[in-house]
Formats: C-alpha cells, structure tokens, sequence
C-alpha cells in the first residue's frame, strides 16, 4: 500500500477500536484475582516477580518501579539483571533465564507473574513451572498471538489474564493498562497516596 493510499486516520480508529474492544472483554474476575494475590503477597511479607520478553520484558521493568516505589512491595523484574540474564543464557541456555534467576531469589509464597503474548515462551513457562513446583503463586499474562487463548501459559499458571487481541502491539499496550489498574486499586483500598 502507498503512502498516497493509506488512510491514516482510519488505521488509527481500528486500532483504538480492536484495543477498546480487548479492554473491555477483560476478564474482571482474573485481573480481580490478581489484585488480591497481591494484597496476601503484602500481607505476608512476600516479594513479587516479572518474567518476560521483548515488550514483555519492558512492562515489567516498569511495573517493578511502580510496584516497588508506590506499594513499598518487594517486585523484582528479572528481565533487568542483564549480567544474570545473559549468564545463564551462555553459560546454560535461553530458555533457562528466569529459572536460574528464581533459584536465587524465590521464596515460598512469593507470586511470580509471567508476560507472554503468545503464551508459548520457554523461558517464561519454564519459570513458571519452577515457581509452581517450589511454593509460589503464579499469574500468567497473555494474548491470542498465533497460539489461540493464551497458549500454554492459560494452562500453566495459577490465574491466566487473557487478552483478547491478536495484535502484539495492543496486548502489549494492556499489559501495563492491567499492572496500573491492580497497583491503583491496592492504592485506593490501603489509603495509600496518590502518585505526584
């Protein structure tokens, strides 16, 4: 398609159509479960962990920020490590990244949440089964990119939040819409202050 052909305002309507459509077919009871993994991971002194590539990498890092500065919440986003993370993928294999990381740094009742827009990720599945085997809850956060719902992430984790979008981009874009949303209601429901 040309430049001269291509309907830029019509791109951008379908693309904050498909989102809006994804958003709002959110499941409220996952996202809800979410929240309250969050509450009992406070409540008991447990600390949170991120898992995830490429995007999925970067919305962790993020939400670790957040989490960690606005909730006083231990979160540790194990996509920032560099030096850990290419480690274990020379010194084992890629696929190994999160696993090698969890076995120094999880505890038992900590939650672990893995990103993947496919659902299909090794490295992510392999953290989450090694969560699961030693203690931890679980969350999966993913899409319909080419795997159908949420690939074997949906199947794997404790809790799985399905975006309901093909679009990379736009699963993306929800992922860090859901941390807001579950760090702005622990906010609200422990009278803890607004973000200046």
């Amino acid at each position: 398609m040309s430049g001269d052909t291509f309907d830029f305002d019509e791109f951008m309507d379908g693309y904050i159509a498909d989102l809006s459509r994804a958003l709002n077919s959110l499941s409220r009871e996952s996202v809800g479960l979410l929240y309250t993994e969050m509450l009992q991971v406070m409540d008991n002194g447990g600390k949170v962990h991120f898992i995830g590539n490429g995007g999925s990498a970067a919305t962790p890092s993020h939400s670790a920020g957040d989490w960690s500065k606005e909730l006083g919440l231990p979160t540790l986003a194990h996509t920032d490590n560099i030096a850990a993370l290419t480690a274990w993928a020379n010194d084992t294999s890629y696929a190994n990244i999160f696993v090698g990381q969890l076995q120094t740094w999880l505890a038992p009742g900590d939650l672990v949440v893995g990103y993947s827009g496919s659902g299909n990720s090794s490295n992510v599945l392999n953290g989450i089964a090694y969560a699961t085997e030693n203690g931890a809850r679980t969350v999966g956060i993913t899409g319909n990119y080419k795997s159908g719902k949420g690939g074997a992430l949906a199947e794997m984790a404790h809790i799985c939040i399905v975006c309901d979008t093909t679009s990379m981009e736009r699963i993306e874009d929800i992922q860090l819409i859901i941390n807001h949303i579950v760090k702005e209601a622990v906010k609200a429901s422990r009278g803890l202050p607004s973000h200046s």
